[in-house]
């Protein structure tokens, strides 16, 4: 029986100080053996939501049971956690953000995409109503304090790029880790933030409670392009490139599975999408979550494939307000591959 588990932020944060994510760790070679009778588990940066959706549905339409995989989806409220798990051997793969395989890389961990669900971040910046008339684009973002997801989170390199890019920086404002969901609204409302970047159905959540308004939407690979420049591959299933060596097999029926689901998902309505997943992620009601996922359904590629500029965008991106990946030589090719999905 597959389930669903929470790791708590605490062992996160004791899991994050043990590894450091140096150049001096070792492999998740621990994790290795759990694969043999195609056990797998992969660690989710936030389950419920829609940027990940397509983890939760591979598992609710017996995608991964049909390829003879016994799946433990376990989730985490930010990708860099997530990332954490990997590093450190708990889970063979990660299902977050393709930028976390750039930075490893400078970092001397060689992770790399195998499925690239998405080709734009999802992500958008709201602006709370209270402090909607001073924040009005991210050249206003200098003295605010703006919600992320978590610290050297996804949602925190892109906050740090829109200042940048726009005359402000990384200096000049606060971000402030507050997850998403409940705990993003939140902050939003009693002012702890004067706005962030979330996903919905966060995003629906705001708009629809009247607690503030979009100010950037990169949902849409236009969205994605106007804010990023280009398309910004996002959400994907990104594993260690030793164990994806050493497992072929296992990631290639995972990569089918996968692509699977992104085929249903492009034939499907966004109702039908929606009536798949558990009950609980529509914590905003059922119409509120379909039209969550009818805002987000554009950001998913079709076939797994990597976008054949993306990776430099998201390169581009991270170079221009990193200081770790400003002068690093990153070879791209080994971050991501399409031998699996091309399959």
């Amino acid at each position: 029986m597959r389930t669903q588990l929470r790791i708590p932020a605490a062992l996160a944060a004791a899991a994050l100080a043990l590894t450091g994510l140096t150049a001096c760790g070792g492999s998740s070679s621990g994790a290795s053996d759990d694969a043999k009778d195609g056990k797998v588990k992969i660690m989710v940066g936030g389950l419920d939501k829609v940027i990940y959706l397509p983890a939760r549905l591979t598992q609710q339409l017996g995608y991964f049971k049909a390829e003879g995989l016994d799946v433990t989806l376990l989730t985490e409220p930010a990708g860099v956690q997530a990332t954490t798990s990997l590093i450190s051997g708990d889970v063979q793969g990660v299902v977050g953000f393709y930028d976390h395989t750039l930075d490893l890389q400078a970092k001397g961990k060689q992770v790399e995409s195998v499925v690239q669900l998405a080709q734009t971040p999802g992500e958008v910046e709201v602006v709370s109503n209270k402090a909607a008339g001073e924040l009005t684009s991210p050249k206003d973002f200098k003295g605010k304090k703006l919600g992320v997801t978590g610290l050297g989170s996804s949602t925190d390199f892109l906050t740090k790029y829109l200042a940048v890019k726009n005359g402000v920086k990384t200096e000049e404002f606060t971000p402030v880790a507050v997850g998403a969901g409940q705990t993003f609204l939140s902050a939003l409302e009693q002012g702890s933030i004067q706005g962030g970047m979330t996903t919905d159905p966060t995003v629906a959540q705001v708009v629809n409670k009247k607690i503030g308004k979009v100010l950037v939407d990169m949902r849409t690979p236009e969205g994605s392009k106007e804010a990023l420049g280009g398309l910004y591959p996002s959400s994907s299933l990104y594993m260690n490139t030793d164990w994806v060596n050493s497992h072929k097999d296992t990631v290639q029926k995972l990569a089918n599975a996968f692509v699977k689901t992104l085929k249903w998902m492009s034939a499907h309505t966004p109702e039908e999408i929606a009536a798949k997943m558990p009950a609980d992620y529509a914590q905003g009601g059922k119409e509120l979550y379909a039209q969550a996922i009818k805002d987000t359904l554009p950001m998913f590629t079709k076939d797994g494939v990597m976008p054949a500029d993306g990776p430099d965008t998201v390169q581009r991106v991270l170079k221009a307000f990193n200081p770790n990946l400003k002068n690093a030589s990153l070879d791209l090719t080994k971050t991501y591959t399409t031998e699996f999905v091309k399959k």
